[in-house]
């Protein structure tokens, strides 16, 4: 990354009139997927040999960066060679087009605030000093009111009255705008509050010279704290539990797994462990050796995109739709994980690494976990009858996780692998809920639960963009839509007379213009990733692997909605297209202060009718909540979490994990000693 940076300063200070930079993103880019396949030996089709390898693989990188002086955006492209960083080329971006926000530009919003006159009078006003002021910068969303040439942050606002106190329990009422490269403030929007339920307010976007027509409101003073010595005394807290013994996770004899640089093997399972500063998180050529024979199964899963719509319409709410990959970058934001507390076990912890403002390398030493747990039982099954065995064997899964941090909000990413052939994605969401003050008397409107008085967390919607690149025994696949259906003969007819019949009825997705689906929950409807050039040899179904357990929530923002025109992912359950190189981004490469999604996007790859039946493809699943708040989701929300699950139909020939050995816990206990047999049972006969 330094040897990137120092190539782009280099070609700008020789070749250009650019005097100053600021480095936005860098990145390596992957190689071919033909060609990394033939480097590593994977065939394209399960049982045939590998392509020849090739020498070496194309090593690429890009970098965004920004002129600070004149705002202007670039991209620079990069080659290695001979050990050497050469620049291909540096495009300057189309205007109004903005890279990631950075870490470093979210940090300076609150000393830009604290020096601006305007913000510290206007906090005075509600008793609120310069050094109690705390702000979250947020992305802009959309705001026609400004050219998108500028970059900006709204910045939501709270009090810190004591040090490590919970600042969101004192939100304030005004939103500053700050321009990014300027580092200024430029606006200071007010939201309007439903203060006379016979004179509901406009939801409209005020002129930039709108006056205040309200009272100002101060921040709550009620302290809700989380952290416990400053809980100590608050009004219901009774104390630290003390009933809690110490549970271990031991293994005396080491891990199961074998990581070699960011190789990663464990029970027939192996991939690449990936990491950058937008996706976080990636898992790459992905296979499973299955008697002898290696079985790919996927080239890459990552997360690509999200948004967290908010549902208050009064300004400046609506502004409220992060794109936290986008926008951000998971990989920016991710937490340096703690031994024994984030992750528990034994651990194998992988380094993640993006770039500064100034060009160097931010290395998050402990951003990526690995880690074996106990998944109860995988399979078993008593013969009841007199003399008859039993036979148990447990579960054992590799958690492969990334914690972010995303201003108030926290995701956490469970990859896990299981003996059974399957894997899936949990995500949980923790942290504290965005939230905003009522006046006094103000209750919380159709939009929001009032989670404490005066704090209102608004209704909002979590969507992930989950990208599959999938190669289920090779990479011409093809996705097939499963309804189960009840029998449409009825009950006393010839073909159906007890009325118990139920059946499937499946269709295999075609082209691209067939390729955007719905989730149907009457039908319980789902798809299966398969190869149509290999089937079973007893169910004579093609080889696959399908999607489970998973929720597809719908955006409820209207059409032509500022939402829906940026994330045109978020309208369905699944997207199938074409697999290009380039086919990364669902709403596009460059998301910041976007008017609508680009035609490099999901909106212009499913355009036409290309052929997605057994082709090279990928898969957009969107997957997600509904965050209706709670007030026990205030003042830190215990962990919700969501799943989806892929697992092997018609894949295996029986069950793949008959082989994993039964084994009894040597650690184990009657809980209660010599007394546990007397445990629950009646001391007299009924």
């Amino acid at each position: 990354m330094t040897a990137v940076s120092l190539s782009i300063r280099q070609h700008t200070a020789s070749q250009t009139e650019i005097k100053a930079l600021k480095f936005m993103n860098t990145a390596l880019l992957p190689p071919p997927k033909l060609q990394v396949l033939a480097y590593l030996g994977i065939p394209l089709e399960t049982g045939q040999p590998p392509e020849p390898k090739p020498d070496k693989l194309e090593r690429r990188a890009e970098s965004q960066f920004i002129n600070p002086v004149t705002g202007d955006a670039y991209n620079a492209n990069f080659t290695l060679v001979d050990g050497a960083w050469k620049v291909d080329s540096v495009e300057l971006l189309p205007e109004g087009t903005q890279p990631s926000i950075t870490l470093e530009e979210l940090c300076l919003s609150e000393s830009v605030l604290r020096k601006d006159a305007r913000v510290c009078a206007l906090a005075a006003e509600v008793g609120v000093t310069p050094e109690q002021l705390h702000a979250d910068g947020w992305s802009i969303g959309l705001d026609e009111r400004w050219p998108r040439r500028k970059r900006l942050q709204q910045c939501l606002l709270f009090a810190r009255y004591h040090k490590d106190d919970h600042l969101y329990a004192h939100p304030l009422d005004f939103f500053p705008i700050i321009d990014s490269n300027l580092m200024e403030v430029v606006h200071i929007d007010f939201a309007p509050h439903r203060l006379d339920p016979s004179n509901p307010p406009s939801s409209k976007v005020p002129p930039l010279d709108a006056k205040l027509e309200r009272p100002r409101i101060p921040p709550p003073q009620e302290r809700h704290e989380y952290l416990p010595e400053l809980m100590q005394g608050q009004e219901g807290f009774e104390g630290m539990r003390e009933d809690l013994k110490p549970l271990f996770v031991v293994q005396p004899e080491g891990v199961s797994f074998k990581v070699e640089g960011r190789e990663l093997e464990w029970q027939k399972w192996k991939m690449h462990i990936g990491f950058n500063s937008r996706e976080g998180l990636t898992l790459n050529t992905i296979t499973y050796t299955d008697g002898g024979v290696v079985r790919p199964i996927a080239y890459k899963l990552s997360l690509a995109e999200m948004v967290v719509p908010y549902a208050e319409p009064l300004y400046p709410h609506p502004r409220k739709f992060a794109f936290d990959i986008g926008e951000y970058g998971m990989g920016t934001l991710a937490n340096e994980l703690s031994l024994g507390c984030d992750c528990l076990g034994t651990i194998c912890y992988l380094p993640g690494c993006f770039v500064s403002h100034s060009g160097a390398p931010v290395i998050v030493k402990h951003a990526i976990c690995i880690h074996e747990e106990d998944a109860g039982l995988l399979w078993k099954h008593t013969d009841y009858r007199p003399g008859g065995r039993a036979q148990s064997v447990r579960a054992r899964k590799l958690v492969v996780s990334l914690v972010a941090t995303v201003a108030n909000y926290e995701y956490i990413f469970y990859w896990s692998f299981y003996q059974d052939g399957a894997f899936e994605l949990e995500i949980r969401l923790s942290g504290v809920l965005n939230v905003y003050l009522l006046a006094e008397g103000e209750r919380a409107g159709r939009y929001a639960t009032e989670v404490a008085p005066r704090i209102d967390a608004q209704y909002h919607q979590h969507l992930f963009s989950l990208r599959l690149d999938p190669m289920i025994d090779g990479i011409k696949n093809s996705v097939m839509e499963t309804d189960v259906v009840a029998s449409p003969y009825p009950t006393g007819s010839e073909e159906n007379f007890a009325g118990n019949a139920f059946t499937t009825n499946s269709t295999v997705i075609q082209t691209t213009s067939e390729g955007e689906r719905q989730w149907n929950a009457d039908t319980d409807r789902r798809w299966t990733i398969i190869n149509p050039n290999r089937k079973h040899y007893a169910s004579g179904q093609p080889v696959g692997y399908k999607v489970m357990n998973c929720a597809f929530p719908k955006l409820l923002a209207q059409p032509g909605s500022w939402v829906r025109r940026r994330a045109p992912f978020a309208r369905s359950s699944l997207w199938v297209t074409r697999f290009k190189e380039d086919r990364n981004w669902p709403s596009g490469k460059y998301v910041p202060q976007s008017g609508a999604a680009p035609e490099d996007s999901l909106v212009g790859w499913m355009k036409g009718d290309e052929k997605v039946d057994n082709e090279d493809i990928i898969l957009f699943f969107t997957i997600g909540t509904n965050h209706i708040p709670r007030p026990e989701d205030w003042p830190v929300m215990p962990a919700d979490m969501m799943r989806v699950t892929f697992k092997p139909v018609s894949f295996f020939r029986q069950n793949p994990a008959l082989d994993v050995p039964s084994t009894s816990a040597q650690g184990s206990m009657y809980a209660f000693g010599a007394a546990q047999e007397h445990v629950g049972v009646s001391s007299h006969s009924d």
